[in-house]
Formats: C-alpha cells, sequence, structure tokens
C-alpha cells in the first residue's frame, strides 16, 4: 500500500475543527476512501524540525495555512530544499494554498502578497489547454467550481513549471512541476460549511477592499470536481 505522508504547515480554526477536525483528518479521509489500508502519517515542521526520511515515501501533501509564505518563517525556509529532495527522486506531492506558494518558491518560483487582494468564496476556476495532458487534470470538466481564500499567491512560478488552471482573479490556479509534482491554489479539502466559516473569519478584510460579502455568502456551492482532487491524487500512486 501507498505511503503517503502530511505536512501540516498550519491549524483550521477553531469552530472548523470543532465541527470537522484539523486539517491532518479533512486531509487523511478522502486519502483513505481512496485507498482503503494506505498507510498515512502527519508531520507538523512548525513543533518537529526533524525532517522525515524521504526513503520509503511514496507521495507528500503539504496542507495550508494561516501563515504566509512570504514571512519566510525558519521552519518554513527549511522545508524548501527538503521538498528538492523529494522532487528529485520523483516523489509524488500536491500542495494546497499554503502548500502551492511554498512548493513554487522551492522550485525557483515566487509568491507574495497577491496585487489584487484576497480571494475567497466560491469561484469558477478554468482548465488550460496544457491540462488536457495532464494525468490529474485531464479528467476534470473545462471549468468547475472551487473554495477559494488566499491572500497571497504565486506571483511568478518557476520556469519549467506548467499552468494547468487559472482563473480571472489568479493566473496561478494550479501547477505541475516534473510529472508527478502538483499544487493547487484552492482548497479541494473543503466543504460548503467550512467555506462559510473562512468567508466569517475575513469579512472585514473582504469589506474593506469593497467586496460583496453577502453575494460571497450566498454564492456558496458544493464543488465536487475540485473536491475530487484529493482521492484522485491517491489513486495515481
Amino acid at each position: 500500500m501507498p505511503s503517503v505522508l502530511i505536512i501540516k504547515t498550519g491549524d483550521a480554526f477553531p469552530e472548523v475543527v470543532e465541527r470537522h477536525g484539523d486539517f491532518d483528518r479533512l486531509f487523511s479521509q478522502p486519502l483513505e476512501r481512496a485507498v482503503p489500508g494506505i498507510t498515512v502519517t502527519l508531520w507538523d515542521p512548525r513543533s518537529d524540525t526533524h525532517a522525515p526520511e524521504l526513503d520509503g515515501l511514496d507521495a507528500i501533501v503539504i496542507t495550508g495555512s494561516n501563515a504566509m509564505v512570504s514571512d519566510k518563517e525558519a521552519w518554513s525556509e527549511a522545508l524548501k530544499p527538503w521538498l528538492k529532495q523529494a522532487r528529485a527522486r520523483d516523489i509524488a506531492m500536491l500542495g494546497v494554498c499554503y502548500g502551492h506558494q511554498l512548493m513554487a518558491e522551492a522550485f525557483g518560483g515566487e509568491a507574495g502578497n497577491h496585487p489584487k487582494g484576497r480571494e475567497a468564496g466560491t469561484f469558477m476556476v478554468e482548465r488550460t489547454d496544457a491540462s488536457d495532458r495532464d494525468a490529474l487534470f485531464s479528467q476534470l470538466p473545462s471549468r468547475f467550481k472551487a473554495h477559494l481564500t488566499h491572500g497571497q499567491t504565486v506571483l511568478r512560478a518557476p520556469s519549467d513549471a506548467v499552468i494547468l488552471a487559472c482563473n480571472d482573479h489568479d493566473g496561478h490556479q494550479a501547477l505541475r512541476y516534473g510529472t508527478r509534482q502538483w499544487s493547487v491554489q484552492f482548497h479541494p479539502e473543503f466543504d460548503t460549511d467550512i467555506m462559510r466559516a473562512y468567508l466569517d473569519r475575513v469579512s472585514d478584510a473582504l469589506i474593506e477592499q469593497g467586496e460583496d460579502v453577502g453575494a460571497l455568502i450566498q454564492g456558496i456551492a458544493p464543488t465536487p470536481h475540485a473536491s475530487s482532487l484529493l482521492e484522485r491524487f491517491t489513486r495515481l500512486l
């Protein structure tokens, strides 16, 4: 059975943890549904600075976080060379939100504050032509809904990255590096209740940038195609 390491780079909000569990549970459940008997382990590099051995790992999943990649915290910076080693061994990866931005920086890109401000809510994402030849994204519809909440973004993708999806707000909604290393800005682990909780948390910031929070809340909708990503990633291992 495949062995998957979840790198927990942050904590979900307390109300989300109470109702749904923290990020480790939100990510491990779909992995275990996809492949019963899969080995899933957790590493929190914020409190444990000893990086796990890469030997025996089939895949790495990197969660989101309320931290900012541009803050360059010591634990986050220490992950970059380790991720480069994992990529050199062609270990499968999937980074989400913070993980998306961290992977981009580790592989030669740049992350930072989005010039258009925060994107939060359920939005349409569009696949690029390049995604038609991608093992993970080619099975998705050409346009699909996804849950998003982020103030930072991949400002510059690594030179060898393939852009797989984008939308009007963000040109880097999904990237692939190599053949088995993917990252996404959107949240496949979210459901509508979690998305609503995150919108409530960032509503003041959204109002300050002129967003109609009521309309964003009304626009929250299921995202079955985006939410299938974690299970389909696991089945590719």
